[in-house]
């Protein structure tokens, strides 16, 4: 008598167990759909606005157009002015005569000087040749500089756009798994399924609420530090704009692999950086060659402040100058820079060599994803149909509800691969774009 009576009450508690709805408690918005949103081309405008390494990069090349100016200005005549005046006592003591004397003492007198260097032993073109290679060298690097800070915003667009589609996907999980309940709940109510069966689902439904908590967890991070990127205190949306399926590439792989390694911006700085060194080489070494130089001048000197009468001279000297022992700074100097610029060479070529490898990388990248997109979509359409086979072997008794959730698993798991895949690939074209200095 008190057996079926206890089965009876466990049968009831199951059946209560079975056809509730998993509470969802109080919950909190993590992400806010009325954030400020903002494009590709706008982040990029704005990250560079504001990038302090780019805005260092820049002083650089204003310095280095400084220098090449100076430079020029070695080749015209150095012009210089002077005055002056001085006023004393009409009664003065004479020294010569011992005796004080009376009159006028003051004294006014103006100045015009102006000095060539005729011949400094050609350091004046080496001096012109470095700045102008210095000035090369800093122009490569901001543009070098300036791709690096583009490659730094499409990283974080692309990787809060990559969390947005793994939210979707997410919440499609929770979708499904409420479906997969929900049909356990009905397989139950004709008394086919069992009420191990809801449990499972039930517990798969909490799994995939989860994930959803971690990606928006993980979304609303990505947003903020694109939002750090471009200067704002908050998170932002990312809006896409273009299409971001594969696309075929400008030129070939050989192409732009001699671009890698010639055209490159950092192989250009390297180039450039060498320049500037075999210049500052051939600074040093014609300082063992004299130099000439010609200076002149134009003085005028009177008693009274006035352009009447006074006095009038000029001025014109040739010097020639040679150093016949200066500590042995001469020699040190050419040592250095010999030095200096046979390491600016080895540096060339080890940047040369990194280039033609990083490029090379970001195009075996790039292949790679175009064929893991591919095998992501055959995985999903294999998945999704695997999925739907599975639920009708369930409800018709055929197959258990764990064959269900497995299947459920491996269709979330062939949607998040496809995500990871597609923004793979643009990565890895962003990354060779860098590279090469060049938009595609």
């Amino acid at each position: 008598m008190v057996a079926p009576m206890i089965i009876r009450l466990a049968f009831a508690l199951s059946a209560l167990v079975v056809l509730s709805t998993p509470g969802t408690g109080q919950e909190r918005a993590i992400l806010d759909p009325s954030a400020t949103r903002i494009t590709l081309s706008d982040a990029i405008i704005q990250a560079l606005s504001r990038s302090p390494l780019l805005a260092q990069s820049e002083q650089l090349v204003i310095n280095a157009q400084e220098s090449k100016r100076m430079a020029l200005g070695s080749f015209i005549p150095t012009l210089s002015t002077s005055s002056g005046m001085s006023v004393r006592s009409t009664e003065r003591f004479d020294v010569g005569t011992d005796r004080l004397v009376s009159g006028s003492s003051n004294f006014y007198n103006a100045g015009l000087n102006a000095r060539y260097d005729i011949f400094r032993g050609g350091q004046r073109f080496s001096e012109l040749g470095r700045a102008r290679a210095g000035f090369t060298a800093a122009e490569a690097q901001r543009e070098d500089q300036r791709f690096a800070v583009i490659l730094q915003v499409k990283n974080l667009f692309f990787q809060a756009l990559r969390q947005e589609e793994l939210l979707e996907v997410a919440n499609l999980r929770v979708d499904q798994a409420n479906k997969i309940l929900e049909m356990t709940r009905t397989q139950f109510r004709v008394g086919v399924g069992t009420v191990s069966d809801t449990l499972r689902a039930r517990l798969e439904l909490i799994n995939a609420r989860q994930v959803v908590l971690n990606s928006e967890i993980a979304t609303r991070a990505a947003r903020f530090s694109l939002g750090r990127q471009i200067g704002e205190p908050e998170p932002v949306i990312p809006v896409v704009t273009d299409d971001l399926t594969p696309k075929p590439l400008p030129m070939t792989d050989t192409e732009l692999l001699q671009i890698a390694e010639y055209q490159a911006p950092s192989v250009l700085a390297a180039e450039a950086a060498t320049t500037v060194a075999k210049k500052e080489y051939s600074f040093f070494k014609k300082a063992y060659i004299p130099s000439l130089s010609l200076t002149s001048g134009y003085g005028w000197a009177n008693q009274g402040a006035s352009f009447n009468g006074g006095v009038g001279s000029w001025n014109l000297n040739f010097n020639l100058s040679y150093p016949l022992f200066n500590g042995f700074s001469r020699k040190a100097n050419v040592v250095r820079a010999e030095y200096s610029t046979r390491l600016a060479r080895l540096e060339e070529d080890d940047t040369r060599l990194a280039s033609y490898q990083a490029a090379d990388a970001s195009l075996r990248a790039l292949e790679v994803a175009e064929m893991a997109i591919e095998i992501a979509e055959e995985a999903v359409s294999v998945a999704e149909e695997d999925l739907r086979i599975t639920r009708i072997r369930y409800e018709a008794d055929v197959a258990i509800i764990l064959d269900v959730i497995t299947s459920q698993i491996a269709a979330d798991q062939a949607r998040v691969d496809l995500v990871n895949a597609r923004y793979d690939y643009v990565l890895a074209r962003a990354d060779l774009e860098a590279i090469l200095g060049r938009d595609m």
